[in-house]
């Protein structure tokens, strides 16, 4: 599986790249409003596309949060790859959180399915069933299905996913991304209760979403 760098994504490279060369031309013929107006940009660029570091809990019976953000819904929902109903935790990000997506638990990626759609509000009910998305089968290592969606949001106009069928990955490694705002939604499997509540801020990798009973 691809690795990202650390501190920076590699998939904003180019979006650094050409903003830094825009706003040193501009520094240089001496046009400072445009300069200045290209160096906050910059400035919005880097803080989308940084990729910090996370201290991943080792609590056994944990599963962490796939995304930095804020939780927006917790209900049962149809599970898009299995067709079960199951409870469903809902994380939306906006421009300004992390959007390095990261695995909930260790296990193994059993099946990916990307579904074309829309770009609706990310943070609107229907955007979990209308908007382009991906979804992920996790086999974790009791056997358990957990079933996690990337969806592309009103901004977002990009998924990306470096995990493939088949790879085994551990709890809080770094799975993809989504570009300039999105959500993530997890469905977690029987045994398993949330650990957060609506409107709480939570980090990829590092917030417990949701313990075995």
């Amino acid at each position: 599986m691809h690795k990202p760098s650390i501190g920076l994504s590699l998939e904003g490279m180019p979006f650094i790249f050409l903003t830094t060369v825009a706003t040193l031309t501009f520094a240089l013929i001496g046009c400072w409003p445009m300069a200045v107006l290209l160096l906050a940009v910059l400035f919005l660029v880097l803080n989308f596309f940084r990729d910090p570091e996370r201290v991943v809990p080792q609590n056994a019976g944990a599963a962490v949060s796939p995304a930095d953000g804020r939780i927006i819904k917790i209900e049962p929902m149809s599970d898009p790859l299995t067709g079960e109903e199951r409870t469903a935790v809902c994380v939306f990000m906006n421009v300004f959180n992390v959007h390095v997506n990261r695995m909930p638990v260790a296990g193994r990626i059993a099946r990916i399915s990307y579904f074309g759609g829309k770009f609706l509000n990310a943070s609107f009910d229907k955007a979990s069933t209308d908007n382009e998305r991906n979804a992920m089968l996790i086999e974790d290592r009791d056997g358990k299905q957990w079933t996690m969606v990337q969806i592309a949001g009103l901004i977002a106009r990009r998924i990306i996913c470096w995990g493939e069928e088949g790879d085994e990955l551990a709890r809080g490694q770094r799975f993809g991304l989504i570009k300039f705002g999105s959500r993530v939604d997890l469905y977690l499997p029987a045994g398993y209760a949330p650990a957060v509540r609506i409107g709480e801020k939570v980090f990829a990798g590092q917030t417990i979403l949701a313990r075995k009973q």
